[in-house]
């Protein structure tokens, strides 16, 4: 079984980022309405004050303003092409992508690739509440093995933050850039340097805004 990261992985963008930018180009009065509770929560959570799964609902708080649904699909219709073409030339059927990102925003792009199993952050689609945990770092490794009891031949992410996953696997592969992968490494790189990556402080400063 391979495991694959979703957001600059497989999708070669950040799906919550340019979900976000596809709406305000739609309705730019969720700039004003929004951007200042964004910005405040982004402060917040860098001053230690919230959680990042606060940091992630109030980020979502444009959710309330939209047609989720249609905006959904709309969106994944026309991104689908940013799927990574190596992934598509190595898919299998019981790969497992596992996401950060809300769960109903990677599901529009995985059902359009005829993929079964996502874990992804469990956010309710029309307020951005979170139930739960956000899927990220060690939450990943929880929920994997909540529902699988398969080993990880690879797993293929862009960031350090992965690294609690990554050790799961027989194989790993940290994408970075514009890297297209050919094969995965040992897992006995994790916490030193990669052949990929030009340094782990890159990966990790990489991954601070991450949503």
């Amino acid at each position: 079984m391979n495991v694959f990261d979703f957001d600059k992985t497989i999708y070669k963008k950040d799906c919550s980022i340019e979900f976000y930018k596809f709406a305000v180009a739609k309705n730019p009065f969720l700039l004003l309405k929004c951007f200042p509770r964004q910005f405040g929560a982004i402060v917040q959570y860098k001053m230690g004050k919230i959680t990042k799964e606060k940091l992630k609902e109030r980020y979502f708080c444009f959710l309330r303003y939209i047609n989720v649904g249609s905006y959904v699909q709309e969106f994944a219709e026309r991104e689908i092409n940013n799927i990574a073409g190596w992934y598509l030339d190595i898919k299998q059927e019981n790969d497992v992508i596992i996401s950060a990102s809300p769960q109903f925003l990677v599901t529009a792009f995985t059902d359009r690739l005829g993929i079964k199993y996502i874990l992804a952050t469990d956010m309710d689609k029309h307020t951005g509440k979170i139930t739960g945990k956000n899927c990220r770092g060690e939450e990943k490794v929880t929920r994997f093995q909540k529902v699988f009891k398969d080993s990880v031949d690879c797993f293929y992410s862009d960031s350090m933050s992965d690294a609690p996953m990554a050790r799961m696997a027989g194989q790993w592969l940290l994408l970075i850039l514009s890297i297209s992968p050919s094969s995965c490494g040992p897992m006995d790189a994790i916490g030193s340097t990669t052949r990929m990556v030009k340094s782990t402080s890159e990966m990790d400063s990489r991954a601070t805004f991450t949503i």
